[in-house]
């Protein structure tokens, strides 16, 4: 369950898009859903990304179209991964980190667990 909770803060990140609307719609159980098939490979590695998780990430840019459902997000993953009391390495970090390119995924920041989610936009 942490591996999950860590991926999918690396993942807040990689919301991308720039225009601010007032309600948020993307929930923690939608980036749950999407990003799930991402925690094997953010684990454990491997030669290819699965197919399921590149549509994961593909999908969740896609329904994270604003700035408050980017920093909504970013917040929940956060929240989690920090009462988690897993220790993550930097093995699991860079994983995380590639994900966007390997999935073919532009973003225009880095996936980073110090990221300031109220910077995101």
């Amino acid at each position: 369950m942490a591996s999950k909770l860590f991926f999918l803060a690396m993942m807040c990140l990689a919301l991308g898009a720039t225009s601010p609307v007032t309600e948020a719609a993307v929930s923690c159980g939608q980036v749950v859903n999407n990003l799930t098939p991402c925690v094997s490979y953010v684990v454990y590695g491997g030669s290819i990304v699965p197919t399921q998780c590149c549509n994961g990430i593909r999908n969740l840019n896609g329904m994270a179209q604003n700035t408050l459902d980017r920093q909504n997000v970013c917040n929940c993953i956060k929240n989690a991964v920090s009462s988690s009391g897993f220790t993550f390495s930097n093995f699991n970090l860079n994983l995380a980190a590639g994900l966007p390119q390997k999935c073919g995924v532009i973003i225009p920041y880095q996936i980073s667990p110090t990221t300031d989610c109220s910077r995101v936009r």
